[in-house]
């Protein structure tokens, strides 16, 4: 268990307060790509950032994000290292990031569960305008290669899903 300082904890927060650059609904502390904080010196700080995978595009786009927040929040010198193991997995992302993706329309990865425990089966993903289970895949890719576009037969709207990785 790594051990923050208050200063961490604070820079902590305003580093995961950056919104995704693709799904600005969620904070990159919500989205759980936000791997540490850690002060290496007076006015020197490195943020250990976990693409959601490898190539993703939006991974400078979040660095220099970072970069600016902490700048504003008076820290000179900032540092974004990609961390990519362990990798990000979509059990990364938080209670509150599932209830915005699906307040925001895109319906929430499911959850998979513990690496060596039982599996999870949930054949259904829910349409998140009218909570259907009776949804059809339209694409397995959408704006993003995160995600899959789908349609409620019940509605008829369509709507993205954030695979499970």
């Amino acid at each position: 268990m790594v051990t923050m300082t208050a200063l961490e904890e604070e820079l902590s927060r305003v580093a995961g307060s950056v919104l995704d650059p693709e799904l600005p609904v969620l904070t990159l502390a919500e989205l759980g790509v936000l791997r540490g904080v850690h002060v290496t010196g007076p006015g020197r700080v490195e943020v250990s950032l976990t693409p959601t995978y490898t190539g993703c595009p939006a991974v400078e786009t979040m660095s220099s994000d970072i970069e600016r927040a902490l700048h504003e929040h008076g820290v000179p010198e900032v540092s974004v290292v990609t961390v990519l193991a362990p990798a990000w997995s979509t059990d990364d992302i938080s209670e509150e990031g599932r209830r915005k993706l699906a307040e925001f329309g895109v319906a929430p990865p499911r959850p998979q569960g513990p690496a060596n425990g039982p599996v999870p089966l949930t054949l259904a993903i829910r349409c998140p305008h009218c909570g259907s289970t009776d949804t059809e895949l339209l694409s397995r890719f959408s704006s993003t290669a995160c995600k899959a576009l789908r349609r409620c037969t019940a509605c008829r709207e369509p709507f993205d899903h954030f695979k499970e990785l």
